[in-house]
């Protein structure tokens, strides 16, 4: 077994102590994560630790987010710099992207989930540059052998994308969109995929690609939710140098560097009406027109996009261009969400334990149980998150249920307790509703008196800590029998 990679480092920036402390809880799972209020102290970290990722705030007292993203491109060259910020200026936003080469600009108020996929992928960014920077090296030291490091660096991405990627029983609703994703991969139609986020929209689009005659060329992705159009259509179509107030370098587009492959288009749903007459002008055309460009250039690609809206409603209300909608829906899939395969749970759970450095690991039927009845709002995202956390938190085989989050834990008791009132559910229900219950009950008790012993019997804190009232959190105590 391969050994798994280390966690890059990240470094945020922010001069509100909450924001940084919000910020830091919702990456240390995923990053080794530093923290700075101030540019100074960000320098300071730089100095001290190896980061690969930088975010940072833009408005912060003395220095802001671009001047101190400037100086650690001087310094830094090969970090991957982003901004989070609350307005919008293109021209300024332009400006400093350029100025200090900033891959990514972020908008609050910034949702988890999107924060989180936007640094993988800088992570993913960051990965790509230190393996080009490898063959660069190999290229001027031994050039024979980089035509076989090619071969061999599209055979492994072929082999870590392909259709068995998206883990299924045979009795899988998700049998039925593979097959038809087979079936039209090798032909050049313009793909739309729907479903929930965290449904692996993304992983079906890159089987797709690497199951069509467009395999063996460049597979592109950009996410339409995270920047404003300015910025995305010059991430899109490019840039010439001096075409805007900062453009000191001529940009070439995601369009022009998915020439020949495929270029997946995330969150298409959340383009503005102005944004998609300039989308749909290049895929009529096949041709897209740099900023600053006299002349347009001719582009190749396969389009795949998805959205976790309605488009037809979309388009109904006038929100989404209906020309715009049958270019890019020449077939529609439909992933469903977890919820609506709750068979491929237990593969799914199965095969991310295989992937623990400890080998051997399992899950009790307890745990089991309790994932099966779960209603997965965030799909198989969330439930790898929860495998995750608790193969991170135990080094025991057999993983239980009190290494399930609060979160899912509440939302088990609460669906448990509604259960057990229903008058029309049968026996047999109601007889595993009653064992869910006193299974939650235990762990709930556990996860109470472990948070009473870590907080020396604060209840404030322990309220605070487990979303409760101090009335909710005494009559628990007193329920548990550990108000002593």
């Amino acid at each position: 077994m391969s050994p798994a990679r280390a966690p890059l480092s990240i470094l945020v920036v922010d001069d509100e102590l909450r924001s940084l402390e919000t910020l830091k809880r919702t990456l240390d799972e995923h990053f080794t994560v530093f923290t700075a209020n101030s540019a100074d102290e960000g320098m300071a970290v730089m100095h001290n630790e190896l980061v690969q990722i930088v975010v940072s705030d833009q408005r912060m007292p003395g220095t802001s987010g671009v001047a101190f993203l400037r100086a650690v491109r001087d310094q830094w060259p090969d970090t991957v710099r982003l901004i989070l910020s609350g307005y919008t200026e293109a021209e300024d936003i332009i400006t400093g992207i350029n100025e200090a080469g900033i891959w990514q600009y972020l908008l609050k108020p910034w949702h988890p989930d999107q924060l989180l996929l936007t640094l993988q992928n800088a992570g993913e960014l960051w990965r790509l540059q230190q393996e080009n920077q490898r063959l660069t090296l190999e290229l001027r030291t031994h050039p024979d052998s980089l035509a076989l490091r090619v071969v061999g660096l599209r055979q492994q991405a072929k082999t870590l994308a392909g259709f068995d990627k998206l883990l299924r029983t045979p009795d899988s609703p998700l049998n039925a969109v593979c097959t038809l994703a087979q079936r039209i991969a090798g032909h050049d139609l313009s793909v739309l995929i729907t479903g929930e986020s965290g449904t692996g929209k993304e992983l079906l689009a890159r089987a797709i690609h690497y199951a069509s005659a467009r395999a063996e060329q460049p597979f592109v992705v950009e996410n339409c939710g995270a920047m404003p159009d300015t910025l995305l259509e010059s991430e899109l179509f490019g840039h010439k140098r001096g075409a805007f107030t900062g453009a000191t370098d001529s940009h070439i587009g995601l369009f022009q560097q998915a020439d020949g492959g495929t270029l997946f288009l995330d969150e298409i749903g959340e383009t503005s009406p102005a944004f998609q007459v300039k989308l749909l002008r290049a895929l009529q055309e096949g041709e897209i027109r740099p900023l600053g460009s006299p002349r347009p250039v001719a582009v190749d690609v396969r389009l795949i996009a998805a959205t976790n809206r309605n488009l037809e409603t979309e388009v109904a209300s006038g929100r989404f261009r209906e020309d715009l909608y049958y270019r890019v829906a020449g077939i529609t899939l439909y992933l469903p969400a977890l919820r609506e395969r709750t068979q491929d749970i237990a593969l799914i759970v199965s095969d991310l334990l295989k992937k623990s450095p400890l080998i051997g690991r399992s899950l009790s039927s307890e745990a089991m149980n309790l994932l099966n009845h779960h209603s997965w709002p965030g799909n198989v995202r969330e439930l790898q998150n929860e495998i995750r956390r608790a193969m991170a938190i135990s080094d025991g085989a057999v993983l239980g249920p009190e290494l399930l989050s609060p979160r899912l834990l509440r939302a088990a008791q609460a669906q448990g307790s509604g259960g057990a009132t229903e008058e029309t559910t049968e026996a047999s229900s109601d007889e595993t509703s009653s064992q869910l219950k006193h299974h939650l009950e235990r762990i709930e008790a556990q996860l109470i008196k472990e948070s009473m012993l870590r907080h020396k019997g604060n209840k404030t804190h322990v309220a605070e800590e487990l979303g409760l009232t101090r009335v909710g959190l005494r009559m628990k105590l007193m329920r548990f029998g550990l108000d002593h």
